[in-house]
């Protein structure tokens, strides 16, 4: 299926509900507590009351003081500053893997940022979308539109996650394209090389953007559920090699926490979200729970 269809499924639109409903009270706090944020906030935040006077809107008398005091209030908004979102999508080959779950790493990516981009129109705070593998390959620009979802999801599922990858040099492309400070919400299985990478990372937060990096991996790559003799191939290179699973797992398992540990390390000495995901895990879960850990933090 090669439409937004693909990514709207039933299932997928009930856990973006549920999503929903169950993260609105800390969203509004997830987006305004943006550490060392130059914005105010990115919704309407209510500060102060004054004295209702001819012109002002009936709608904003606030009712609860006037039942207490006998007399019209109306609540003073501070002016209202939106922040712009981009989804950043990796569409290389190793993205398009699965071993034993319905979702690939891509599929699962873009699950997530259809959540994000959900929640961000109902905040009526625009969202983009950048994909790139050797470099940029598509640019949406942002909108608010309740029909621009739509649009970022048409054009991710008519996209094959099946190039090369060179995520440093792609980073630091969106860091040159993007004007504004902006949110920029990245996808991407990180499966190169830490040190560029990182680089690039500090780049974007230096340029004084908000960067979330979800490290999304497959159920396999973090639990390596083989038994025997098994045959690895590196998707990108198409190099294979054979191992005793038996023997290989605790090294793995130690290599992959020590890869993890490091970019958990230097994102949060450089105020990057780190959000490590596999993907048996239930995206609105894994999605609420980053929510609330945020939203405590801020």
């Amino acid at each position: 299926m090669s439409t937004a269809e693909k990514y709207l499924k039933p299932e997928v639109i009930r856990q973006i509900s549920r999503l929903d409903l169950r993260a609105q009270f800390i969203v509004k706090g997830f987006l305004q507590g943006l550490h060392a944020s130059p914005f105010h906030g990115f919704s309407v935040e209510f500060s102060e009351h004054r004295k209702y006077t001819p012109g002002d809107d009936p709608k904003d008398i606030d009712w609860l003081v006037y039942a207490k005091t006998d007399k019209y209030y109306v609540k003073k908004f501070e002016a209202e500053t939106n922040i712009t979102g981009y989804l950043v999508m990796d569409l290389s080959r190793s993205m398009g893997y699965t071993y034993r779950q319905e979702l690939t790493k891509f599929d699962y990516s873009i699950c997530l940022a259809a959540a994000l981009g959900y929640l961000m129109i109902h905040q009526q705070d625009p969202v983009g979308l950048l994909t790139f593998d050797e470099k940029i390959r598509n640019s949406l620009p942002p909108k608010t539109k309740r029909g621009h979802l739509g649009n970022l999801l048409s054009v991710l599922a008519n996209l094959k996650p099946e190039g090369r990858t060179d995520i440093a040099q792609s980073l630091t492309q969106v860091a040159a394209m993007l004007r504004h400070a902006s949110l920029v919400m990245i996808f991407s299985d990180l499966l190169v090389e830490p040190e560029p990478v990182l680089e690039a990372l500090h780049r974007l937060r230096h340029a004084g953007h908000d960067v979330i990096l979800f490290h999304v991996l497959d159920e396999a790559e973090t639990h390596f559920p083989f038994d025997g003799m098994v045959e690895l191939e590196d998707p990108e290179s198409h190099h294979t090699l054979s191992l005793d699973a038996a023997g290989f797992r605790r090294d793995y398992l130690a290599e992959l926490e020590a890869f993890r540990e490091t970019y958990r390390r230097e994102c949060f000495q450089s105020r990057i979200d780190y959000v490590a995901l596999d993907t048996s895990m239930p995206f609105d879960k894994a999605l609420t729970e980053y929510l609330v850990s945020r939203s405590a933090r801020g």
